[in-house]
């Protein structure tokens, strides 16, 4: 059954599905995408093996595509690293600055039952930043990825 907001019929979350892959593949390989998150993209052999394994293989993983007006624009995702329950997303840039991403990490997050609930988006990334601040989270303190400094923040 599909998700869906009050404020904006035309955001929902559902089940991923195979033909979802594919524009998530190219969102993460969005140039200005992997410049605001610093995320190195994968190749997309290794982007689908780890789709298919690591997301949709687990069942400790909760995962929806973000659809606007029934097309996929990302995805939502929670997942357990050690004792840590993490969350991410990824919006295709023409969803950016739209309020979808508000719209559905509210969504997602009434569903998640897990807290707290992490997340650490690179510092300067203040769209991301303030999406999550938006909904509750709160900076704990920052973390390094490689060379990058990224702030960790905690739903409780």
């Amino acid at each position: 059954m599909a998700d869906s907001v009050d404020m904006d019929e035309r955001v929902r979350l559902r089940e991923v599905e195979e033909a979802d892959l594919d524009p998530f593949f190219e969102q993460e390989n969005d140039p200005e995408a992997v410049r605001r998150s610093r995320f190195a993209p994968r190749e997309r052999e290794a982007f689908m093996a780890h789709w298919r394994a690591r997301i949709l293989g687990r069942p400790d993983v909760h995962v929806r595509t973000v659809t606007v007006d029934g097309e996929p624009a990302g995805h939502v995702v929670a997942w357990w690293e050690q004792e840590r329950r993490f969350i991410g997303y990824v919006l295709g840039q023409a969803y950016w600055g739209r309020g979808i991403g508000t719209q559905a990490l509210g969504l997602f997050l009434r569903r998640e039952p897990a807290r707290p609930l992490h997340a650490d988006p690179f510092a300067g990334n203040t769209g991301s930043v303030r999406l999550l601040e938006k909904h509750g989270f709160v900076r704990t303190g920052t973390v390094r990825h490689g060379e990058d400094e990224h702030l960790m923040l905690v739903l409780s």
